[in-house]
């Protein structure tokens, strides 16, 4: 007799705790390549008229944070940081004092809210789950040019696979 396998339907692809545990690994990535960086390379090398690999970290952070923010009060507020880091320490510390910050949120977005729409912002309207996938998606698309200002210091950066 052939056996049978029975599957049940179910309309979730991932949970939410494995959406946070994606992010976060792509955060310690981001974070070993800002750690790559000589010091006086980070804040000032670009390649092309792109913007310094540390400009585009204060990106990842000025979305991170303000978007957890807004998905759980929907006040739509920017990133306010009294002093921009000027060292690369000062920016790891910003980074993971950010980190911190987004595992105490995110246990505060209830898992039906994922697929609510909203209007982050004041311009991207889209449900959460897409909204959240959208600042991890700048984050590796941002990190790229990371790997070619390193690349072309003749510096080999963290390989992408590398996360945890």
């Amino acid at each position: 007799m052939k056996a049978t396998t029975t599957t049940l339907a179910t309309e979730t692809f991932t949970t939410p705790a494995q959406l946070l545990k994606h992010w976060q690994l792509h955060r310690n990535l981001t974070r070993k390549i800002i750690n790559n960086f000589p010091e006086d390379k980070l804040f000032s090398y670009s390649v092309g008229g792109m913007r310094p690999f540390a400009e585009l970290a204060m990106e990842f952070i000025g979305m991170a944070v303000p978007t957890l923010t807004g998905i759980i009060t929907e006040k739509w507020e920017k990133f306010k940081h009294e002093e921009a880091p000027v060292t690369k320490q000062e920016l790891l510390d910003l980074w993971d004092e950010q980190t911190e910050i987004i595992n105490t949120l995110w246990p505060k977005i209830p898992a039906e809210r994922f697929n609510d729409v909203v209007l982050a912002f004041g311009q991207w309207e889209m449900p959460v789950y897409l909204l959240v996938l959208y600042v991890v998606e700048n984050e590796i698309h941002h990190r790229g040019q990371g790997y070619v200002y390193l690349r072309s210091l003749g510096i080999e950066p963290t390989p992408f696979y590398e996360r945890d």
